[in-house]
């Protein structure tokens, strides 16, 4: 079950402890972004599946993820989906949201976020982002609450960005502060904790993807969890097209949003390897950190002393926007799979006509930071040749300054 060609993905080169040097000049084989770690039990619950003839959007398999997820958010309840944006929705939506409501969205994230929002009727209002945390400032959300004092915002999305908790307990004191709930986007934090505590738990409700590129991945699907029970039938009864018993009769406006056995079977298999999979990922961040820890010209991706970082996609920020362009394009022609990472959602023409309260310095990240390769099975020999060829690159371009500060993360 290979994925995407990547021939030098094989378990056994993964666990050498052998050190490598490989030249930027070499060829090297594809070596992709973020691609399924499919090396447990996938096939066999899969096949379980077929063979019982539960593919569709019911079965076992639903209500056992369901189950486990809960377990690990240290939930009640969990309400499967059909993705990630259909459990903010629904969130939303189960929550009380409201059509013109404000709901408060990082102004540095996925375009889902603020998607959900619209999708549910509200508005978004982005924040500007920490520069400890690179999530949510509270401060300015503080700020924005008191200036929306009048019509005021009805909820607040926390996004764990990249894997890294927000500070909740911060973000907790200024919501309490107007009554306003808090859900979570953790969308690719999976397995990351604050204080102690597994993200998911830490507001209302918190919701989960299980899309291709994240650390737990069912092929497609998403999660919301909860200790609210009337939220998490209201969710579970909208994501089925609101009908109460069997027959077709319908008492709200819902959705096709339900997950599916066979999506439900290959996130299952996953989840039993999710610790091994994040302190994986955990261990990839630790060596690219060492490796980069001293040169000029980036800003190690952040994990402030109260959060255990899933390092969902291991990411650098460059001292310009031009300087990440550049580091993105030479990665890719030497067959690495970087990316430059997201913009901020309110300089474009979808979003660029809700409010805002901003930072100080608007394009701190917004097309700074590129990501790069960390699938759980990333091998040393690849993970080698991406640091050869950043490396190389940063310490030959003259455009860099070399006294830049630099955040270090501790793994």
């Amino acid at each position: 079950m290979r994925q995407h060609g990547n021939e030098s993905s094989r378990p056994e080169d993964a666990s050498t402890d052998k050190a490598f040097k490989v030249t930027s000049s070499e060829k090297h084989n594809f070596v992709p972004l973020a691609v399924p770690d499919l090396r447990g039990n996938e096939l066999k619950y899969l096949t379980e599946c077929v063979e019982d003839n539960w593919i569709s959007s019911a079965g076992p398999h639903v209500v056992a993820l369901e189950e486990k997820m809960a377990e690990i958010s240290n939930c009640r309840f969990g309400v499967a989906t059909a993705n990630g944006t259909a459990s903010i929705h629904l969130a939303l939506l189960s929550a009380g949201i409201e059509p013109g409501d404000y709901v408060a969205v990082s102004d540095w994230t996925f375009a889902a976020s603020a998607n959900a929002i619209i999708h549910a009727g509200a508005v978004p209002y982005f924040i500007g982002t920490d520069s400890d945390t690179w999530t949510m400032c509270p401060d300015l959300l503080d700020q924005a609450m008191a200036k929306e004092k009048q019509r005021g915002i009805a909820a607040v999305l926390a996004v764990h960005v990249l894997g890294h908790p927000v500070d909740m307990d911060r973000l907790a004191e200024v919501c309490a502060k107007y009554d306003v709930p808090i859900i979570e986007d953790a969308a690719g934090a999976i397995g990351a904790t604050y204080k102690n505590k597994p993200v998911g738990s830490l507001g209302l409700a918190g919701t989960f993807s299980f899309n291709g590129n994240k650390t737990v991945t069912a092929g497609g699907g998403g999660m919301i969890v909860t200790d609210d029970e009337s939220l998490a039938k209201l969710a579970k009864h909208l994501s089925t097209q609101a009908r109460p018993g069997s027959d077709y009769i319908h008492d709200a406006v819902g959705f096709n949003y339900r997950m599916t056995n066979i999506n439900a079977a290959l996130g299952l298999a996953q989840l039993e390897r999710l610790q091994e999979m994040v302190n994986t990922k955990r261990g990839i961040a630790q060596t690219y950190n060492s490796a980069f820890g001293r040169l000029g010209g980036i800003t190690l991706m952040p994990e402030a002393s109260w959060a255990k970082s899933s390092c969902w996609l291991y990411s650098i920020r460059l001292e310009s926007a031009e300087a990440a362009t550049e580091l993105a394009a030479v990665c890719n022609k030497r067959n690495i799979g970087a990316r430059i990472f997201w913009h901020n959602l309110s300089s474009q023409s979808p979003y660029n006509t809700y409010p805002t309260q901003p930072n100080s310095s608007e394009d701190m990240l917004s097309g700074r930071v590129v990501s790069l390769p960390c699938s759980s099975s990333l091998t040393k020999v690849d993970q080698a040749y991406v640091i050869d060829v950043v490396t190389t690159w940063l310490k030959s371009s003259s455009g860099l300054a070399s006294n830049s500060r630099h955040l270090q993360v501790q793994i």
